[in-house]
């Protein structure tokens, strides 16, 4: 070009934009916050007439810390689909709420009281109540600042709180529905006990760490053989001709009747001979009675507590004598026990190395006759605490998989045991305390604890260990690392204890009128599973399935101060299997209910509350008031109660659209959610479910902060922004575990970075546009067509994955098309007509038509995911105090747009594009040509319709060269080809002409016009 050749740039249609390429998040976005709160986006939204609700009921975090990188997943998850589901039309609302009670925040001010020297025990409980509650009320301001910080939408001025006073009044109310119903009932039973918090635990709160236990192989003595079978076949047998008294009465009394059989079938006069020979060469096999059955346990500290020994029905037992003992081995030379086969060789090897020898089968028959001695019976100092007789009892739960083949028994210390005390009444013990010791006046281990205050292990299974060995009861002992209970709050191990405590029978019978989908809370919740509720993923029904299917009775109560206490009166003296001893009283309770929601449930521990709640109906000196409080997990299961049914902004029906929350609430909130709604209201409080997985570091590991790899969502906001972490939660497979990093934010990043180039690319070049510009589609080139069919299909992707919850699906669409299909492809080709057509193009309008459809559906589809950054595209282009990208809603895309036909005929076009633009990147890599502009490629195409299709399109246009030529001939050997796309050939040409001085295309006519160094196009744009 001459030195003379103007300056056209100034002529050039370039982007105009004020939009910033960076983004300066961390700064900017607390202003888009205030600026929402200022507007009343919220409340704007409720006010939108005519829609349908949805409704995602909020699973209250705990009011007791600062958030960590799982409750932001959970919230920006939640959030996700409230704005989803607000813009494809409904109308989404989002309470949000806090879980108030419970022991975590009684701890701490417990802990607070220590360090001042004060005992809670000797400070009022209402004054103590107080004290929680203004704790909690401090960690929900803080909390909430940190949830609204991430973008989260919700009526934040509103929310709800399991301790406001209406809340504790319904909590209250849905409790004597079960005292009502009949299903609440005090049993004494094993629960799951923290001696650290002196408290019961439900399932829920319970976590499994692996634990070291002692493990200890125990010898019971049989002491008996009973058998009403044996008894009848011996006095038929005494009453056969052939039977002599004489002859069978030095044979042992257990198998008279077996000998006495051998005796008559001899029917010779060597008969006696013949069975003394058979006693010579099995001498054990006739009798069991110096034999021991063998259990082992993992918790020695229960043997004191043993009632019975349980075997399985289905399981090959067998005899088997000691012949050799090695030194140090507790076994002894010549000692019988009976254990599983397939587990005889792992007990041998236990006991040092012990070599057992099998002397015959022992059937379920035998066993089942069987009694034993507890191995205290008799021991020095036992006070006969022990000299009881152990029955053998048959169980499905024994299984050969470890141990002996035999479960010793104590029903005060696990479920299992329980169920066995129950079917054959065996009774309970009472020697474990609330802090995890015996009971002082135990015999022998009086005082010693199992578990400390600290929860760490007290000398009393050691001491069970010793005197087992002194009482010669011990085959052997060692150690197991093993998945245990402990609590997830003090992180201590736990043990099953035997207390009163209050229950909610979950199989009990119900006649309440909301029988639809069973009769009792059990049969309604595996109903409602199967029937009424969608899961996401699937894979949680069958979770929950397994959970309620198995579960026990649902323990309610907390020995505990800071909770809505289980609100119901028993009679003195009555027993709780006495009809009468439950107070069940509609006007005790609506007294109840009225005082609690005027006052809270304090009202429950004030002077006198005992009298002002019986009235004058019953005597207060009859009764007792129960002052446990209700496990918090029944708090929060009772939140569809005061939420969704109570509040104005809650749900038509009482039912939730959708609960959200991690993998570990199908154990809490799901679970107890379920079984309380079950029981009064008949079915589940939701008809979805979806569950995400947890957050691990970059490595795949747990997060720890003793570690150093926890993440905090403060740091990612104060480096990155919000909109970074939620990109990071759009991006990622919620339903499995989350990795998330340094390394993995830096890549997150870095696709943001190039969405929002496409963002700017589109407001750049929007500069100006009106609907005097509107191109009908139907005017429109193909290339344009083309991107509206694209938009047509995103549409269908876009609003099914939003409906299915599926966002990382529409993430990927979205962000595949906008940096391959527009970025990469019609950006590329159209900056071209953009720029330097003149402005009565119908190219140019055609594609600024396109672009300002593409910037209200990105936009839209974005903004429940990019909440700042899609609002700062927004207000980019539309200014204005009441404008926000979060008062609109997704704009319907005509179906009309899709065009099948035109989609296949481009999907080819761009496949011989590929060829073009890999052979002129060889020509540039190689400096060649600097820019595509500089060449004209001759493309060799096999199949003729391709051919014909090329020939239908400016294709140097979407090449971005200044000419093409096609050709059906053959490609010649130094022709371009890429393997994977058959039949298609480029052989490199220089395009021939001069540069434009405006768009730089080469072409012959350059310098032929009016406007110097210009081509026919651009001399005609300038005028």
């Amino acid at each position: 070009m001459c030195a003379e050749t103007p300056d056209y740039k100034d002529t050039l249609f370039l982007p105009e934009t004020e939009f910033p390429m960076r983004a300066g998040l961390p700064a900017r976005e607390p202003g888009w916050l205030e600026r929402w709160n200022r507007i009343g986006i919220y409340d704007r939204l409720r006010e939108k007439p005519g829609r349908p609700p949805f409704i995602l009921h909020d699973g209250p975090p705990y009011a007791n810390g600062h958030l960590h990188i799982g409750h932001a997943l959970n919230k920006i998850l939640k959030d996700f689909i409230v704005r989803s589901q607000q813009m494809m039309g409904k109308d989404a609302r989002y309470v949000p709420g806090w879980d108030c009670h419970g022991l975590p925040i009684e701890w701490k001010i417990e802990e607070q009281y220590r360090a001042k020297g004060l005992d809670k025990d000797e400070v009022d409980v209402v004054d103590f109540r107080q004290e929680c509650r203004r704790f909690a009320e401090g960690w929900i301001d803080i909390q909430r600042d940190e949830f609204r910080r991430l973008g989260i939408t919700g009526n934040w001025a509103d929310p709800y709180l399991t301790m406001d006073y209406h809340a504790e009044s319904v909590i209250a109310q849905e409790f004597m529905k079960f005292l009502m119903n009949g299903t609440l009932y005090q049993g004494s039973k094993p629960v799951m006990w923290s001696p650290v918090e002196k408290t019961a635990l439900a399932e829920a709160e319970v976590e499994y760490h692996d634990h070291q236990s002692h493990t200890i192989w125990v010898k019971f003595p049989i002491i008996g053989y009973s058998d009403p079978a044996f008894d009848a076949d011996w006095i038929a047998l005494q009453a056969h001709p052939n039977y002599r008294s004489e002859d069978v009465g030095s044979f042992p009394s257990d198998r008279r009747v077996e000998l006495t059989v051998e005796v008559m079938k001899a029917r010779n006069a060597e008969w006696q001979d013949e069975v003394r020979r058979i006693l010579a060469d099995n001498p054990d096999y006739f009798s069991l009675k110096d034999a021991k059955v063998v259990i082992w346990t993992t918790t020695p500290w229960t043997i004191p507590q043993n009632r019975a020994v349980c075997f399985g029905p289905d399981i090959a037992y067998g005899l088997y004598r000691v012949t050799e003992a090695p030194e140090g081995s507790t076994a002894k030379p010549g000692e019988a026990v009976i254990l599983a086969d397939a587990l005889a060789e792992s007990v041998a090897a236990a006991a040092r190395g012990a070599t057992l020898e099998r002397v015959r089968d022992v059937s379920a028959e035998e066993l089942g006759a069987l009694t034993l001695a507890h191995p205290f019976r008799g021991i020095e100092g036992g006070n006969g605490e022990w000299d009881f007789d152990v029955p053998m009892l048959p169980g499905d739960h024994v299984t050969d998989d470890a141990g002996t083949g035999f479960v010793h028994t104590a029903p005060s210390h696990g479920d299992d045991d329980y169920q066995i005390g129950l079917k054959y009444g065996l009774p309970m013990t009472y020697n474990v305390l609330e802090d995890g010791s015996f009971r002082p006046d135990l015999p022998i281990f009086g005082g010693q604890h199992i578990l400390t205050s600290e929860g760490k292990e007290g000398p009393a299974n050691v001491s069970v260990i010793k005197q087992l060995a002194y009482a010669g009861a011990l085959l052997a002992k060692g150690k197991l690392k093993h998945s245990y209970p402990h609590s997830w709050r003090s992180k201590a191990p736990l043990i099953y204890r035997n207390t009163p405590q209050w229950f909610a029978a979950i199989d009990h019978k119900l006649d309440d009128g909301m029988g639809t989908y069973g009769d009792t809370i059990r049969s309604r919740a595996l109903t409602s599973i199967d029937q009424l509720v969608k899961w996401t993923p699937q894979t949680g029904r069958n979770r929950l399935y397994s959970m309620i299917e198995a579960r026990p009775d649902w323990v309610l109560s907390r020995q505990r101060a800071w909770g809505v206490p289980l609100t119901c009166f028993v009679k003195k003296g009555a027993q709780p299997t006495d009809p009468d001893f439950l107070l069940r009283d509609p006007a005790v309770n609506a007294r109840i209910a009225a005082a609690f929601e005027a006052e809270g449930a304090d009202a429950w521990y004030k002077p006198g509350a005992k009298e002002r709640f019986l009235g004058d109906d019953h005597n207060a000196d009859d009764y007792d008031q129960v002052f446990d409080v209700l496990d918090v997990w029944f708090d929060s299961g009772s939140t569809h109660a005061f939420v969704l049914r109570d509040r104005a902004d809650g749900s038509d029906d009482g039912l939730a659209d959708l609960y959200l929350e991690g993998t570990d609430q199908h154990r809490g909130w799901f679970h107890s959610s379920m079984l309380q709604a079950c029981g009064t209201i008949g079915r589940a409080p939701y008809r979805g479910v979806l569950t995400h997985g947890f957050t691990l570091d970059e490595k795949g590991n747990k997060m720890s902060k003793s570690l150093g790899n926890t993440v905090a969502p403060e740091e990612v906001v104060k480096q990155y922004g919000a909109d970074i972490l939620r990109l990071w939660v759009a991006q990622s497979d919620y339903t499995a575990d989350l990795r998330i990093g340094p390394e993995i934010l830096k890549g997150v990043a870095d696709s943001y970075r190039r969405l929002r180039n496409t963002m700017r690319f589109l407001l750049g070049n929007l500069a100006g546009f009106s609907d005097a510009e509107r191109v009908d589609p139907a005017d429109m080139p193909e290339l344009e067509r083309w991107v509206l069919h694209r938009l047509a299909e995103l549409d269908d992707t876009v609003r099914q994955g939003f409906d299915a919850y599926d966002f990382q699906g529409v993430f990927q669409a979205l962000f595949n098309f906008c940096t391959v299909d527009l970025s990469s492809f019609y950006f590329d080709i159209r900056k071209d007509a953009l720029y330097c057509d003149g402005p009565d193009s119908i190219r140019r309008k055609s594609a600024r038509t396109v672009l300002d459809i593409l910037f209200h559906r990105l936009t839209t589809w974005l903004a429940p995911i990019l909440v700042f950054t899609m609002e700062d595209v927004w207000l980019d282009r539309f200014p204005g105090e009441d404008s926000s990208v979060h008062l609109q809603d997704i704009p319907e895309t005509p179906q009309a747009w899709r065009d099948d036909a035109l989609a296949a005929k481009w999907a080819g076009l761009r496949r011989v594009r590929r060829v073009v633009t890999a052979a002129l990147e060889i020509q540039r890599r190689d400096k060649v040509i600097g820019a595509s502009l500089e060449a004209a490629p001759v493309v060799h195409v096999r199949d003729k319709d391709v051919l014909a299709a090329l020939k239908t399109v400016d294709f140097a246009d979407i090449c971005i060269t200044s000419a093409i030529q096609f050709t059906g001939d053959p490609s010649p050997n130094e022709a371009f080809r890429l393997p994977e796309v058959d039949g298609v050939g480029v052989v490199f040409e220089k395009a021939d002409g001069q540069k434009c001085g405006r768009c730089w295309k080469i072409l012959p006519d350059v310098g032929s016009h009016a406007h110097a160094e210009t081509c026919a196009r651009c001399n005609a744009a300038l005028g």
